[in-house]
């Protein structure tokens, strides 16, 4: 794996740097457009709606339409907003890991220690698993402020993005405003067919049916010659990667001053200022890493025979 950011956790005086691995990958099998006709390749352009020109993509400039009227937002408007370029997690508040609800998890990272010595990212590791606490953090990636939750999955620390609270939609059905009567027949035979399914959840045994029947064919064509020159009608694509580093404070005095600092505040006053400081990008996030891709249709997984 390469990793995509370096960057150090802080909480108090505590620095922990590390670096920042996808933790997840995508295996669908990447599809292309080509013409029935002849295989060539289907391209999309950029064409303008005013004079049918094809614009290059320097000479795009992004808007926002509120149904009535666009407002146009140039490169040198973007330049005048504050950019997003820290390399800190910072560490908010540590809250009950329970009370942080799935429905707003998004993409996760693993955290690799990125020091000599790695004490202090067991010590944090050691400390979120006995406290059986979640760290909630801010942090800043591809220049767009994240909220996100810093917990732990085995030996290793994971950074999992988190939707901002107006990003989750209340479920309000009338339906559910009804009252349904339910006896304790059907409790008892419903509970007994869930019994009946139980059993330890195994990742391992579930595959993607639709995947896997999707490479077949395709192997099966292969060796049946049923084939064009890919060169003749594809282009091709390159890619980059980032750097950068951070430095650790001594452990135990960082500690120390932290908790005596903390001990000396009359209050949390400033949690609150923090919370409601940031507000999520409206923008589009054309830049974001290889994981940060629109999600994809898929037929239900189904476990091995």
């Amino acid at each position: 794996m390469r990793s995509i950011w370096k960057g150090a956790i802080t909480f108090g005086l505590v620095n922990v740097p590390v670096k920042l691995y996808s933790a997840t990958e995508d295996h669908d099998v990447a599809m292309h457009q080509v013409h029935d006709k002849d295989g060539g390749r289907i391209r999309y352009q950029r064409r303008c709606e005013i004079d049918g020109e094809i614009v290059d993509y320097e000479h795009i400039d992004k808007a926002y339409d509120d149904g009535d009227r666009t407002v146009v937002i140039t490169a040198e408007d973007l330049k005048s907003l504050p950019v997003e370029q820290s390399r800190e997690i910072d560490v908010v508040e540590f809250v009950p890991t329970d009370q942080v609800d799935p429905i707003m998890f998004e993409k996760a990272y693993y955290l690799e220690p990125d020091s000599k010595s790695s004490k202090a990212y067991v010590l944090l590791r050691r400390t979120l698993e006995e406290t059986d606490r979640t760290a909630i953090v801010k942090f800043a990636l591809r220049q767009k402020t994240r909220l996100a939750a810093l917990r732990v999955r085995d030996d290793v620390l994971v950074l999992q993005t988190l939707l901002w609270g107006d990003e989750v939609r209340d479920a309000k059905f009338k339906a559910l405003d009804e009252h349904v009567n339910i006896s304790e027949k059907e409790l008892k035979m419903s509970a007994s067919l869930v019994k009946s399914f139980e059993s330890d959840f195994t990742p391992e045994d579930y595959t993607d049916d639709y995947q896997v029947q999707l490479k077949q064919l395709i192997d099966a064509k292969l060796e049946q010659g049923d084939s064009i020159d890919t060169e003749s009608t594809f282009g091709a694509s390159d890619d980059s990667a980032d750097d950068d580093g951070g430095e650790v404070l001594d452990l135990m005095e960082a500690l120390r001053r932290s908790v005596e600092a903390n001990r000396a505040k009359s209050g949390k006053g400033s949690k609150g200022a923090s919370k409601k400081d940031d507000h999520h990008d409206a923008g589009d996030d054309e830049a974001d890493d290889e994981a940060d891709e629109k999600p994809k249709r898929k037929s239900p997984a189904k476990k091995r025979a």
